[in-house]
């Protein structure tokens, strides 16, 4: 019989923490976990995007030749502007590697004011749920600190300029899409994409191992989600 009581306590033990659910944590726990956990995820996409080749060495977000110009990209190395275009693909990632650390604070600032009702729809949402949150929330400020940097980056590259004039033409004419138009434009959205790319990389990850996340709110929450 005495043999029988601690495995009976055991199995009891094992029941409740099976048992153990989103429900069984406070709002205030719920948020403040979600909220770690996010911040560690964003920080760790701008980091891995901010840096030498975070861009130009990641298939996954590496930056290519606006489709106009991939069109002809073949031709431009057959006449012997293959140094050019390499030149171009080169710049426009550099651009997105310098303009990334400007996400940082927007990030941690769009976290700081998720509300109640934000909170709930990230944690009962789909995997991806924190960073359409982010998209919805940072997009447009965060065009507005990439662009400048962007530009600046650009204007050292002789192709992008006259990319700008003779792409600003053909737009009029409907042979290129007029957000291709200026590649400032285009860089700034492509490192949107990227970064938000590796944003929802980095959310699935804390999804799928919440053992791995920063604090233990976020390991106690995302673990009530699995």
């Amino acid at each position: 019989m005495r043999a029988v009581i601690p495995l009976l306590a055991g199995l009891l033990l094992a029941t409740t923490v099976h048992a153990f659910s989103l429900a069984d944590i406070s709002g205030k726990d719920a948020g403040g976990g979600l909220k770690e956990a996010l911040t560690q995820g964003a920080a760790k996409a701008v980091e891995l995007l901010g840096k030498q080749d975070g861009f130009l060495g990641n298939p996954k977000v590496k930056i290519p030749l606006p489709e106009s110009v991939q069109q002809v990209e073949g031709v431009m190395r057959g006449l012997g502007m293959g140094k050019q275009a390499d030149e171009l693909i080169n710049a426009m990632n550099r651009a997105a590697e310098a303009a990334v650390p400007q996400a940082r604070t927007l990030l941690v600032n769009s976290i700081k004011q998720m509300s109640v009702q934000d909170a709930k729809g990230i944690l009962s949402g789909g995997e991806d749920a924190a960073t359409q949150y982010f998209r919805r929330t940072t997009s447009g400020p965060l065009a507005e600190k990439f662009r400048p940097v962007v530009k600046t980056a650009m204007a050292k590259v002789k192709l992008a300029e006259k990319y700008d004039q003779l792409a600003g033409k053909a737009a009029k004419f409907g042979l290129v899409r007029e957000q291709d138009a200026q590649l400032e434009n285009y860089v700034t959205q492509k490192t949107l994409d990227g970064l938000y790319l590796m944003i929802a990389e980095e959310e699935k990850a804390i999804r799928k191992d919440p053992a791995g996340a920063a604090g233990k709110l976020a390991q106690k929450v995302f673990g009530a989600l699995k």
